[in-house]
């Protein structure tokens, strides 16, 4: 509960000090354009708002926040900007993926939803509404700065020759990091509650072809809330952007009227509805209903793993043969059960890099320990499952030796090499950018990159 407390009054700090500070405008003003790059407006409560998040961060800046924020924003629209010229994308399921981590993220840290939509003074679905929107910016920005950088490479001399060259006290500490195995079971839903989420969306068929609005029926229903607020709409996607089943009935439809047949993908039941095509993408609406699982179920499920752990600890068969035999995440059962890191590449973790439930669980496991069972929801599909973990290693956090850590200097060495190309790249957009910041937003801020100001 402190936590939760000294969040809400960092919210309310962050809301006196930008309401009461001349540098953020005359206080009878609701909202202003402060910065304008190229043809994208900075707005006042897009600095307010970020302000905020890095309250709750805990974020620490080396100087006058009200020149640092504005300032990020800016580099983020010119990347926005070159993104937009590139014709970089990505996929509904990258900004689904996102905006859940983030919610989940918001609740565990809060305490419950409830308290979450209090402390932002909105609801759930607004809230992920700007989180949506965000975290498409935030994705189209990794993946315009990956394009810039994509094809830097540092040669093992280069990295012996870094670490050789650093004093003693600025050799890097590598945090704890940890390899894990999982095998997932999917709990077995009922028939009638897969009968009834088909029958709900029968029904919704009906009712829009006897008139009704497709948009507002997944406003009231759709329980994929990032597009139920938009009335179900999913951006203009290639095939490879969507669930292939969901593409493969998709892509099949001609008449902007008609409601396809049921559609079972990896995040449940949908029926989809054509808006628009343009060669090779395509833009739809959706209705999407998961079927409840049942608390028995789930319990069912645990049990099943608990007996498959069992087993494994009586040496009668591997965890490895398990994963491969009998585990339902795709993604790992043809790797012994290993989890990969998606930042890194690896399949080696720092403790908050793990899915919260998998991490509570690790913390307290020896390495060659399997877990009980319990459950998560992982982020791609938002199902609940059961899941039995096991502790592959741990390497305690340590100073980097080049012998033991060489893959992280090598990544320290290539993040130093990125940085400096993407700071020549910055320099070089601001030349040939149009930018505007209001007088009382200058003020006697020493910026990162000086060429926002022109002679």
């Amino acid at each position: 509960m402190k936590k939760c407390m000294n969040f809400k009054f960092a919210i309310l700090v962050a809301l006196t000090l930008l309401a009461g500070s001349s540098a953020y405008g005359q206080n009878n003003v609701i909202d202003e354009v402060v910065w304008v790059v190229g043809d994208e407006a900075i707005l006042k409560s897009e600095v307010e708002e970020a302000y905020m998040s890095a309250l709750y961060d805990g974020r620490k800046f080396d100087r006058d926040p009200r020149c640092a924020i504005p300032e990020e924003i800016a580099v983020q629209k010119l990347y926005l900007h070159q993104a937009a010229l590139d014709s970089i994308e990505v996929s509904e399921s990258e900004v689904i993926q996102k905006v859940d981590f983030m919610t989940n993220m918001y609740i565990a840290n809060i305490g419950s939803r409830e308290k979450m939509e209090e402390y932002f003074n909105k609801t759930s679905s607004q809230i992920r509404e700007t989180l949506r929107e965000n975290a498409r910016e935030g994705l189209k920005v990794q993946k315009m700065q990956q394009k810039l950088v994509g094809e830097i490479k540092v040669t093992p001399a280069e990295v012996r020759r870094y670490f050789k060259d650093l004093p003693q006290d600025s050799i890097p500490y590598i945090p704890t990091q940890v390899e894990v195995q999982i095998i997932t079971q999917q709990p077995k839903v009922p028939l009638e509650e897969i009968e009834e989420v088909k029958r709900r969306l029968r029904e919704y068929t009906d009712r829009v072809n006897k008139g009704e609005s497709f948009s507002m029926l997944a406003r009231l229903y759709s329980e994929d809330r990032g597009s139920a607020i938009r009335g179900g709409e999913i951006d203009f996607s290639g095939r490879g952007m969507l669930d292939p089943a969901y593409a493969n009935v998709a892509f099949n439809l001609q008449d902007p009227s008609k409601v396809s047949k049921i559609v079972e993908s990896e995040y449940g039941f949908h029926i989809i509805q054509l808006i628009e095509k343009r060669g090779d993408r395509i833009k739809t609406r959706h209705i999407l209903l998961k079927p409840h699982i049942p608390e028995e179920a789930l319990m069912a499920g645990c049990a099943r793993l608990d007996s498959i752990a069992d087993d494994i600890r009586n040496n009668k068969f591997s965890f490895e043969e398990a994963a491969a035999v009998l585990s339902q995440d795709k993604d790992t059962r043809n790797n012994h059960g290993l989890l990969p890191n998606p930042n890194t590449n690896t399949s080696k973790f720092e403790m908050q890099e793990l899915p919260p439930e998998i991490a509570k669980v690790v913390d307290k496991m020896k390495v060659g320990e399997i877990s009980e069972a319990f459950t998560m929801i992982p982020q791609k599909t938002g199902k609940e499952e059961c899941v039995i973990v096991k502790l592959k290693s741990r390497i305690n956090g340590h100073k980097a030796t080049i012998s033991d850590d060489y893959q992280n200097l090598k990544e320290i060495v290539l993040e130093k090499r990125r940085d400096e190309v993407l700071d020549k790249w910055i320099r070089e957009k601001q030349k040939h950018t149009y930018v505007r910041i209001k007088d009382s937003w200058k003020g006697n801020c020493a910026f990162k990159y000086p060429g926002w100001i022109k002679d």
